[in-house]
């Protein structure tokens, strides 16, 4: 399975520059001021460059979340336990969660998938396992069932991409998951489980202590090793985590647009980013959460995320909230009239 995943990352190629040029002639030509729509005229144009096509369209729009189950939650690291996860999981199909009651104002479909959930459930089955192992006393998965993870969110991408989906945003459910990904990022970005740790779903302060330790033990009991992604996502990550990145290499071997969500969709890009650098140009951020740990990852990958709502909710709301927004700046890049059109001279570019 890992040569598999090798030749699928060894399709990846770079953007389209000339693609992207094109994309950004056009917004210069738009009878406004200059890149003033900042990050969002950014986001246009690496799409133009992602698809090839600088005539940019977001036809259909999906919500991937994967849903699974930690181990480490045995360890006292959650607010709630890891039966919510099913709960949430199933509020997914009946409309009720928050991701899914945003989606539909959005216009996003919302597709749920059962990546490795301790129950069974409605949610579409794509179980690696029944929940990770707790990754205090053992790893929390093996090389091949961390493989397996990344192929199945690549094989997602595929799918969707052949139903016609132009524009793949990420999300997760799993109680536990700040846990892991703050120990994937921790090992990734060679920090502290002091630095890159935060409150999660909202943990007491002796909670936080608690989360920390266990980050900080298991590391130090697995060494994962920082320079092979998939060593730290199977000794101290998730199956949702895995197949994130998994989303995130199929966006690129696909060349369809993903947007990353919070600390622990962009945990997850950072791994995928360590598997093959060229990835990061398929990822569009949405925004920053409240973890402490995000702006570290985001720095490391080089992204300033255009929306900074203080969200930290998960789910893939975050990226949900920026869909609308990226739409009315496409908005104006097709309908707006030029500056030869409305016979006004054009805008010069005069620097700082």
């Amino acid at each position: 399975m890992e040569k598999e995943l090798k030749a699928l990352i060894g399709r990846i190629q770079p953007i389209d520059r000339r693609a992207m040029e094109s994309s950004r002639k056009r917004w210069n030509s738009i009878a406004k001021p200059l890149h003033s729509l900042g990050k969002l005229e950014d986001a246009v144009i690496q799409i133009a460059g992602i698809t090839g096509d600088a005539d940019v369209k977001l036809g259909k729009k999906a919500l991937v979340i994967l849903c699974a189950d930690n181990g480490v939650v045995a360890e006292g690291v959650t607010q709630t336990g890891q039966e919510v996860t099913a709960i949430v999981a199933e509020n997914f199909l009946s409309g009720g969660s928050s991701a899914a009651i945003m989606c539909e104002r959005a216009g996003i479909d919302i597709f749920p998938v059962d990546i490795g959930m301790a129950s069974d459930t409605k949610v579409p089955d794509y179980k690696i396992a029944r929940g990770t192992k707790n990754m205090a006393k053992e790893p929390a998965m093996t090389r091949e069932e961390a493989v397996r993870a990344v192929l199945t969110g690549i094989r997602l991408v595929r799918e969707k991409k052949d139903e016609g989906y132009q524009l793949l945003a990420t999300g997760e459910m799993g109680i536990g998951n700040t846990t892991t990904s703050s120990a994937v990022a921790s090992v990734l970005l060679g920090e502290s489980a002091e630095q890159m740790t935060g409150r999660g779903a909202g943990l007491s302060s002796g909670g936080l202590r608690r989360k920390k330790e266990v980050i900080t033990r298991a590391i130090a009991l697995h060494k994962p090793d920082a320079a092979d992604a998939l060593d730290v996502l199977s000794k101290v990550g998730g199956f949702d985590l895995a197949g994130l990145a998994g989303i995130f290499l199929g966006g690129a071997v696909y060349r369809i647009p993903v947007l990353i969500d919070g600390f622990i969709s962009a945990a997850a890009a950072l791994a995928a980013v360590r598997m093959c650098g060229t990835v990061k140009e398929y990822m569009i951020p949405s925004h920053v959460s409240k973890e402490p740990g995000v702006r570290k990852v985001f720095a490391a990958l080089g992204m300033e995320p255009p929306l900074d709502c203080g969200m930290c909710l998960g789910e893939g709301t975050g990226a949900a909230a920026f869909v609308p927004v990226l739409e009315m700046a496409l908005e104006v890049y097709r309908r707006m009239g030029t500056f030869a059109e409305n016979k006004i001279e054009d805008y010069k570019e005069l620097g700082e």
